[in-house]
């Protein structure tokens, strides 16, 4: 062969093996593209459920709501037990003043009974109020009217004139209250007791 033939047919082979690897490229390219995107598939699939599958853990969220009221029935409406007391008028005992309990008498010996009393009510005593005899011997003791008011927290001496009575041995016991101008009693009940002959007494204690 000459020179110019053996150039021709290395031109040839040249060209042919270009175009094999051409071709062998070619074919390999969609391979190396489907695994490309297999894996690009694969990292979005792992991603979206690391991501969007899982949705956020939900966060309880309680609301208070005051319980409703019960109110029974009748409720405000006054008791028996709380009704107000009227408490305007009261008195207490302090003291006997003279002839303590168990005081030895002789029949128709005259005495002044005098007890020492505090107002402690919420209003004044007014003149016209009475201290008068209530139960037992009154032993010739009478009415006593107030003439002058006695206010709240006042401390006063009401006296009662008596005789111990004849026929009559023993205990003699008589008891007294105080009472407003419409005659309604009020406060401690007072008492007298003395004894007449040489019988030992039970002692009482006033009021």
């Amino acid at each position: 062969m000459n020179r110019k033939t053996l150039g021709i047919l290395a031109i040839i082979l040249i060209i042919g093996a270009l175009l094999f690897s051409i071709g062998i490229s070619r074919s390999e390219q969609p391979q190396s593209m489907d695994t490309d995107a297999i894996r690009t598939q694969a990292v979005s699939t792992y991603a979206f459920s690391l991501t969007g599958t899982l949705a956020p853990r939900p966060t309880a969220s309680f609301t208070l709501t005051s319980l409703p009221t019960f109110t029974p029935a009748g409720a405000g409406l006054a008791t028996e037990t709380n009704i107000p007391v009227n408490k305007c008028y009261n008195l207490i005992w302090l003291k006997d003043k003279t002839i303590p309990d168990g005081t030895h008498m002789n029949a128709n010996q005259a005495f002044t009974k005098t007890w020492q009393v505090q107002n402690t009510g919420g209003c004044a005593w007014a003149p016209g109020f009475s201290f008068s005899h209530v139960g037992g011997d009154a032993m010739g003791g009478k009415t006593m009217v107030l003439r002058e008011p006695i206010p709240v927290g006042a401390k006063r001496d009401l006296s009662i004139e008596m005789v111990a009575p004849a026929g009559q041995s023993g205990l003699i016991q008589g008891s007294w209250r105080m009472a407003d101008a419409s005659g309604n009693y009020f406060g401690d009940t007072l008492s007298v007791n003395i004894v007449i002959g040489d019988s030992a007494p039970t002692a009482t204690k006033s009021p």
